[in-house]
């Protein structure tokens, strides 16, 4: 179990990293207006969405199987509902970063700075759930 537990947690911080920096670099195609570093940011994106989502692939996996060791309470389905927003706020950055590409993007830099502020806040609350199990 503690080889699962390992590999999800690892996952799982890969996938974050990933939600961390992508509304970053979505900040940076708000503000560009040089076609040339547009094409380049689009790319850096395309590549990290798809490489943040392979990683979440695992971080899920894993995380289902450690529910097989028969971990339970309030806490965890709270802690689910959460991965659920994620999921959805990953799924959100795919959304954003089509409307980039096709030049649809009609928020400003400072939207996608808070945008980018919550993942932290799920992080946060997963974690804490995690560790603490309040109930």
């Amino acid at each position: 179990m503690l080889w699962i537990k390992s590999l999800h947690i690892i996952f799982v911080i890969s996938w974050f990293a990933g939600l961390f920096y992508l509304p970053r670099i979505f900040v940076n195609l708000a503000l560009e207006t040089d076609t040339t570093a547009t094409t380049r940011l689009l790319l850096m994106a395309r590549k990290l969405f798809r490489f943040t989502t392979i990683l979440a692939i695992p971080a899920l996996v894993f995380g289902a199987w450690l529910m097989s060791y028969g971990f339970g309470g309030g806490w965890l389905h709270a802690k689910l509902a959460l991965v659920v927003l994620v999921i959805g706020y990953h799924h959100a950055c795919g959304v954003l970063l089509k409307k980039f590409e096709n030049g649809m993007n009609r928020r400003s830099h400072t939207w996608y700075r808070w945008f980018n502020e919550v993942p932290i806040v799920l992080l946060l609350a997963i974690v804490i759930l995690v560790v603490v199990k309040p109930f």
